[in-house]
């Protein structure tokens, strides 16, 4: 059988639109500060609304900003979201799609769980509650599922593969892990991928609404006092190219794109199954070269409802096994929402996780959030500083020490379980230059010798895995 050479896959840009502010900057610095996104509901028919909180995108964000005004009566506000941010990454790349004819060799697979949902429903509302006799002439051109990648494809001149991914919440790690597969195999070069969904919509809300798992106060991943998730919106985009384009060009390499791995739970439409999870992470170890010990946290998917994040809990112990009691896990939705097809474009450890590593920082999460979970979840949690502005919270799986339940205790500023014994692996501490929380370094023997390789890192949904080690040097 002949052997199939593969290249390896880095990341050298990315932009953001999300609750926290435009720019993938203000994503990471309000993570940082534990700065939740999440707001009462700006909606014209929010009074006909029981849900009354969304993280929607700040108001002001200007959607015509740098884009062609010829331009705009094509977009759905799904595609204004990917064009802002695709240009955001390729600026922070400086890729030049015009040299060497790079533009034909790249690729754009964007994530997307519903496309142009705004549009769908504002010109349902002209059909059925208007009464009137036509869409809008443009109609067909904002909501169709690939516009996002049609429109950034168009705007760049990229000639490559260009479509959609939709897969519900998996869509925008699909959407990666297909672009990493075009370049590891040698279609293209280079690729633009991400996620982007604008799905607060009265009727996608009402149907939301229906399913009963909206929280009416805050979202709490794995906290014992959660009460649902909360819709969010906005896109995460990153340029994708293999090692030695990367390297000829003079790039600065954010991340490597080491090991992906697909599956699905194949048993229930909306209940979540821990073996589908599992699966698409030993796969990703697995492409990695990685054991699980070489793993130190994991970004979940984590959206704050009852199902999912026990489920989720069971998945890691799966996949982990016992190295679980030593996994750090936590999730970011608690202040960028959940935006389904785009919910890895906040919650990717690439992105911001990529900036935690590079600054020895990690993001912290609004309270009040209350440890003590499932049996076989132990939530390690403590407040910040005298007159801070939220509660860091650390999510740890912990084998239960006696029966089947698992004591959930709270870390004082010493790491020390509140019953008095001693943490037994401290892995959050308090700066002495900052109020951010410092990270536990772990060395990985993964990279080559050029780069400097520290804390491994999953970015995840319940069906698709990516693991970014660092290729930062150390700060």
């Amino acid at each position: 059988m002949a052997t199939v050479t593969t290249r390896r896959v880095v990341i050298t840009g990315m932009g953001a639109i999300s609750p926290l502010g435009v720019g993938a900057e203000a994503l990471w610095q309000g993570l940082r500060e534990g700065r939740s996104g999440i707001r009462p509901l700006r909606h014209a028919d929010s009074e006909r609304l029981r849900v009354k909180i969304a993280a929607q995108v700040p108001e002001s964000f200007d959607p015509a900003a740098n884009i062609d005004e010829r331009i705009l009566p094509q977009l759905d506000r799904t595609s204004e979201f990917a064009l802002h941010a695709a240009r955001e990454a390729i600026a922070h790349s400086g890729i030049d799609f015009t040299r060497d004819g790079l533009g034909l060799r790249t690729g754009v697979v964007v994530g997307t769980g519903v496309g142009g949902e705004t549009t769908q429903d504002e010109q349902s509302r002209r059909l059925y509650a208007e009464k009137a006799s036509r869409t809008h002439p443009l109609t067909i051109v904002r909501l169709m599922t690939n516009a996002s990648a049609s429109q950034i494809s168009i705007a760049h001149g990229l000639r490559g593969p260009t479509y959609a991914v939709a897969s519900a919440c998996a869509s925008a790690n699909h959407a990666i892990i297909q672009a990493a597969q075009m370049i590891r195999f040698g279609m293209v070069d280079a690729a633009i991928t991400g996620g982007t969904e604008a799905c607060l919509s009265y009727g996608a809300l009402r149907a939301w609404e229906a399913m009963r798992v909206l929280a009416d106060d805050a979202c709490r991943p794995f906290s014992a006092n959660r009460r649902g998730l909360v819709l969010g919106e906005g896109a995460g985009i990153f340029v994708l190219e293999s090692l030695e384009h990367a390297q000829a060009r003079g790039a600065n390499i954010l991340a490597e794109l080491a090991g992906t791995g697909m599956s699905a739970d194949a048993s229930d439409i909306v209940m979540p199954n821990p073996e589908g999870a599992a699966m698409a992470m030993r796969q990703a170890m697995d492409e990695a070269g990685l054991a699980p010990q070489d793993v130190d946290y994991i970004n979940a998917h984590g959206t704050g409802t009852q199902a999912n994040d026990a489920t989720e809990t069971r998945a890691i112990r799966l996949a982990f096994g016992t190295h679980a009691d030593r996994l750090a896990v936590s999730s970011t939705k608690s202040m960028h929402g959940h935006a389904l097809g785009a919910s890895r474009r906040a919650g990717a450890g690439g992105r911001h996780r990529r900036a935690a590593r590079r600054r020895g920082t990690a993001h912290r999460q609004p309270g009040p959030a209350r440890p003590g979970l499932r049996p076989g979840l132990r939530a390690e949690h403590r407040a910040r500083d005298a007159g801070t502005r939220g509660t860091q919270q650390l999510v740890r799986l912990r084998r239960a020490q006696r029966g089947a339940g698992t004591q959930a205790r709270a870390l004082t500023q010493k790491c020390r379980l509140a019953d008095g014994a001693a943490s037994p692996r401290p892995c959050w501490r308090e700066g002495s230059a900052s109020t951010a929380c410092r990270v536990r370094r772990q060395s990985a023997s993964l990279l080559s010798s050029e780069f400097s390789s520290s804390l491994p890192v999953f970015a995840s949904t319940p069906t698709s895995w990516v693991f970014l080690p660092d290729l930062m040097s150390n700060e």
